[in-house]
């Protein structure tokens, strides 16, 4: 079983969630409900999540496939649902970057499998309604 311990950090809505290893991520309203803006969003972080758990498969599935990465990028954008409550993330495109001597075809497989069959945060959002778009694409060094 997880477990994460939530405290309130000011008298406002600041947050801070820590993991039973210690590791702790803030969060925070926006200032135009009274929050401070000194922290991410709650809805954000599963889009961190996402992003953290399609991470570490890709990076676990190209290194035993003996890729050569040098750097590794994400860029998450998500569209929430308007206008309902709960709002609920309805879409989400993921841009994988690779630099570094990656085989185009092995990085789109890793993402594939991922995001597609091994990822627990993208199946929870698919669960809920949520489709979940990707691209990757290997630069030159130069180009990131």
């Amino acid at each position: 079983m997880a477990r994460i311990e939530i405290k309130r950090v000011d008298d406002s809505f600041a947050l801070e969630a820590t993991d039973t290893n210690g590791h702790s991520l803030r969060m925070d309203a926006a200032e135009a409900i009274g929050g401070h803006n000194s922290g991410v969003r709650p809805m954000q972080t599963l889009l961190m999540g996402l992003g953290g758990c399609g991470g570490v498969d890709i990076i676990s599935i190209l290194k035993k496939q003996r890729q050569e990465i040098n750097t590794f990028k994400m860029v998450i954008d998500g569209e929430r649902e308007q206008g309902k409550e709960p709002s609920l993330w309805k879409h989400i495109q993921i841009s994988f970057q690779f630099t570094g001597d990656v085989d185009p075809d092995k990085a789109n497989k890793a993402c594939a499998l991922s995001i597609d069959k091994y990822c627990s945060v993208a199946a929870t959002l698919r669960a809920a309604g949520c489709t979940i778009e990707w691209t990757a694409e290997v630069l030159q060094d130069a180009g990131f």
